[in-house]
């Protein structure tokens, strides 16, 4: 689209151009056009010309100043630059200073395996090398390399080189992503040594080894780091904190090396802190001050100990039990808690404590399983809705593929309804993947009979990951769903009908999302 616009502007300003001169009594050979000898043979990249007789005339565009020209061009996709830079070579030396170089197969235009001839030489690290080797240094500010899976472990030796003028450059946002295939390269940290390191505020690293070291001070600038399956220590990265002060955002995902994660109290910037996987992590013990976003995912034995947690705004946690944990622990920890996200694949009934979320204002609660255990009482989440008494939207998701629990239709008479409680904040609601368990149709109409503020209530049935309504859907066809699936969603259907329905005030926005017409049971 970049290169679109910028060629229709190319266009209009040579039409000005013409008319302009049409109007002047002097040769045509005017600003923007120089006269050529004959036509002569030779690649789009060299010439790009309007034919007038036996002269050609050279297009070096129109006349905006330089500075302008390179804006424009720095604000284009990598490729269409390369291509710009191709049809004209007025546009050569801003190419050369494009500000953001991604290199992949997909951005070269390669196949998967693209090697030379003799197979010695990948034609990546020839591409590579000859526009980071014509690149003018001035203006970089991102280089993002994705190496092939045709790299082997002699090919390293290209990367060290490219980071080492990436370095020398100044570069400040980096990203090194390796095939899972190819991940046993480790990223030369002496590279960052006497201060080239300095310069980068974004280091993303994928499937490689990082190893910092005491004795090596550097990335002073660091505002963001994200290490995804990399393989790193807890000690090693104690021994990149001290050294990166403005580090803001700290994201960890999946590096199995580490065992015990400590984010020390020095880290006064730290605001984002999110920890994922990691199959030997046993404790995450944080003493940063100022984190306002925390994200968790891992095994429900990992002990978080959060450190200081009254900056703390936004949560995101998904383990077995975090419902219980955040209604037990979080409101005396966390008092200005405002978005909660909870994940869990197994519950302990949610109790009815005197704890309050004072200013919890979002709650999204993923109860999610093949089999979710049918000792589960979904009523019990009313406990947590009535925690919050400023709660604004809730969004319940509680998707199973075999529901064991028991069916409202089953047992149809005395639905439960918890003690007074009226909520007047609460506006939206929405339940996915409504199933007809007893106790989830109870909860849906203690909402619909105890929320003073409610304006939209929502109940979706089980459906397809693509309908064919979906504008993303290309094939215009719903996906399948197994049979068993489809026939609890026709059921939930028919139990919202008959049970909820009826308890929704008229004043209430009541959607039903059924199952495509597509789907037959």
């Amino acid at each position: 689209m970049g290169q679109l616009h910028l060629i229709r502007l190319m266009t209009l300003q040579r039409q000005r151009d013409l008319r302009r001169r049409r109007r002047q009594d002097q040769p045509p050979n005017n600003v923007g056009m120089v006269a050529s000898g004959p036509k002569r043979k030779g690649s789009p990249c060299q010439r790009d010309g309007d034919y007038q007789g036996d002269e050609v005339k050279m297009y070096l565009g129109p006349s905006l100043p330089e500075d302008i020209w390179q804006h424009i061009h720095s604000l284009m996709p990598m490729r269409d630059a390369a291509r710009v830079a191709c049809v004209s070579r007025a546009f050569v030396p801003s190419w050369r200073c494009h500000p953001n170089l991604t290199f992949s197969n997909e951005t070269l235009g390669l196949n998967k395996n693209a090697r030379g001839k003799d197979g010695s030489d990948s034609i990546f690290s020839s591409i590579v090398d000859h526009i980071l080797t014509k690149h003018s240094g001035i203006g970089l500010k991102t280089l993002k390399l994705q190496i092939p899976s045709d790299f082997s472990a002699k090919d390293y030796c290209y990367i060290d080189g490219w980071l080492r003028t990436a370095l020398t450059l100044g570069i400040k946002e980096l990203t090194l992503i390796l095939h899972p295939l190819k991940s046993k390269y480790n990223f030369p940290y002496s590279l960052l040594s006497n201060g080239s390191g300095n310069s980068i505020r974004y280091l993303h690293l994928v499937r490689c080894s990082f190893c910092p070291t005491a004795t090596l001070s550097c990335l002073r600038s660091l505002t963001r780091l994200y290490l995804c399956h990399v393989r790193v220590t807890g000690d090693e990265l104690g021994c990149l904190f001290p050294h990166s002060l403005a580090l803001e955002r700290l994201e960890v995902r999946y590096c199995d090396g580490i065992v015990r994660l400590k984010v020390p109290c020095i880290l006064q910037r730290l605001s984002y802190l999110e920890v994922l996987g990691g199959d030997r992590l046993e404790a995450i013990d944080n003493e940063a001050p100022n984190i306002s976003t925390f994200l968790f995912e891992g095994d429900n034995a990992v002990k978080l100990s959060l450190g200081e947690t009254l900056q703390m705004k936004r949560v995101k946690i998904q383990r077995s039990g975090s419902v219980f944990y955040a209604r037990t622990e979080l409101p005396s920890r966390m008092l200005n808690l405002e978005a909660l996200t909870l994940r869990s694949d197994r519950e302990r009934v949610t109790p009815m404590l005197s704890s309050k979320f004072l200013h919890l204002r979002h709650l999204s609660i993923a109860l999610i399983g093949v089999t979710f255990p049918s000792t589960y009482d979904y009523l019990s989440l009313a406990h947590f809705l009535n925690a919050a008494p400023y709660l604004e939207t809730f969004l319940l998701d509680v998707w199973q593929q075999h529901m064991k629990h028991v069916s409202i239709f089953a047992d149809p008479s005395d639905l439960r309804q918890m003690q007074e409680h009226r909520h007047h904040n609460l506006k939206d609601v929405r339940i996915r993947n409504f199933c007809c368990a007893k106790s989830l149709v109870e909860l849906a109409c203690h909402v619909a009979e105890s929320v003073t503020s409610l304006e939209c209530l929502t109940l979706e049935a089980p459906q397809s990951v693509f309908r064919c309504s979906d504008r993303d859907n290309r094939s215009g066809k719903c996906c399948p769903m197994d049979r068993d699936i489809l026939v609890e969603a026709h059921r939930a259907i028919l139990a919202i009908r008959r049970y909820i329905e009826p308890k929704v005030p008229s004043t209430v926005k009541l959607h039903v999302l059924e199952p495509c017409s597509c789907h037959a049971v």
